[in-house]
């Protein structure tokens, strides 16, 4: 069962706003076993929008579009699917105007003629109901295609597809099991891990597919098992998940259940009843941004030194000046001593400190740009871990982001 995305607005293909309904969209419909075969952002340009209708038709057995369903003048969406079914009949449906009715009840707005537009569909369409808008949805069938057409507001969006539009497809067709399985590897990259599983790679079933998402220093590892039996095909993937986590003991930090590194740190040093501090001069302060993004992490992170210059790091973390004038700032014993001192005087558990050059420029010491010293301070002394992550300047900070929390999870595995 295929399924295409269409999202019309011209301020997604102006860069103005992200479209996030797309990767929503997909998410649910895999749940339920439904593949999305294609993604396209169109113009809300009438011949485009019916371009756009006919290819998909041509494509998928379900075709879901979102945008253009407002009731102003340039929302022309509705108007597009009645031409594209020959359909010139519209009907006015009540209860759509008393829910719209309630809802500016609600919020103390007047009604007004225009929004009538809103409760009038194509003959050929069937009502699905948007309790969350004005807009409703629309369910066409035709030519043995599902098309479904919904505003692009996202909650008004995600109601319509949870309460209406997965019901619907479940009930109208028979779908396949399809079940996901994520592997989080840290420190090695994509090449290097697909030499390493190849013949794993090699000998999967056919009903199991491996891909590889790569990131800042991590990649995740996906195995999809697809099949009729829902029974045999999660036993299926739980065997070649095992294989494979013992084919890479060494980088697995685990499965990905929807959490971040950021969010495995936190679990962990909350489960231990253990803090962390760190010192950050290349990051700027974004390991601790990360951290304190996570609900509840006032629990085990106590704060952050950003000591972006030579005379920050001797002024707050006491790095003696002999040391940075003798290795250079970027450099193991300048990593080392911030550490040390950020646990000391925040008296936390773990420490992580940074020091690095991101680019473009090294700002006149002798390591190259890419060059990183993360340094990792416990009650049991401190490890300096060097690295060089190339360029550009935010591929070198994001990862060093990632490696910094990655090496507090090895330090406990």
């Amino acid at each position: 069962m295929k399924a295409e995305i269409i999202t019309i607005g011209d301020e997604i293909l102006i860069g103005q706003i992200v479209d996030t309904n797309s990767q929503w969209i997909s998410q649910e419909l895999n749940k339920i076993g439904v593949s999305v075969y294609q993604i396209s952002s169109i113009q809300d340009d009438q011949q485009h929008i019916l371009n756009a209708l006919k290819e998909a038709e041509n494509r998928a057995d379900i075709v879901i579009i979102t945008g253009g369903l407002g009731p102003t003048k340039d929302d022309i969406t509705k108007k597009t699917i009645a031409a594209y079914f020959n359909d010139q009949e519209f009907v006015e449906y009540p209860e759509v105007i008393q829910h719209i009715k309630n809802l500016f009840k609600k919020f103390d707005h007047p009604f007004n003629e225009v929004q009538k537009h809103q409760a009038q569909l194509p003959s050929k369409a069937t009502l699905l109901m948007n309790r969350y808008g004005t807009a409703p949805g629309m369910w066409f069938f035709e030519n043995e295609t599902v098309f479904v057409s919904l505003p692009g507001v996202p909650y008004e969006m995600k109601g319509l597809i949870t309460h209406e539009v997965l019901p619907k497809i479940q009930q109208q067709f028979k779908l396949p099991f399809i079940i996901h399985k994520t592997i989080q590897t840290y420190g090695e990259g994509e090449s290097v891990i697909a030499e390493r599983i190849e013949d794993f790679e090699n000998n999967l079933p056919s009903h199991i597919k491996l891909a590889y998402l790569p990131s800042f220093g991590k990649v995740r590892l996906r195995l999809t098992a697809k099949g009729k039996d829902a029974e045999e095909v999660k036993t299926s993937l739980d065997v070649e998940v095992e294989k494979l986590t013992q084919l890479l003991p060494d980088i697995i930090v685990g499965f990905d259940d929807g959490q971040t590194i950021e969010q495995r740190v936190g679990e962990f040093l909350k489960s231990k009843k253990q803090t962390i501090a760190t010192a950050e001069s290349m990051t700027g302060g974004k390991i601790a941004a990360s951290l304190v993004a996570i609900p509840g992490s006032s629990a085990y992170f106590k704060g952050s030194f950003v000591v972006y210059t030579s005379e920050l790091k001797q002024q707050l973390l006491n790095v003696p000046k002999e040391i940075i004038d003798t290795y250079s700032v970027v450099s193991k014993e300048v990593a080392e001593t911030m550490a040390t001192a950020t646990r000391e005087k925040l008296n936390t558990d773990y420490a992580i400190a940074i020091t690095g050059n991101a680019g473009p420029t090294t700002d006149h010491n002798d390591k190259d740009v890419g060059v990183v010293y993360i340094g990792i301070a416990t009650k049991k002394g401190v490890k300096v871990h060097e690295f060089n992550f190339g360029q550009p300047r935010l591929k070198v900070i994001n990862k060093t982001v990632n490696k910094a929390l990655e090496l507090v999870l090895k330090n406990n595995m």
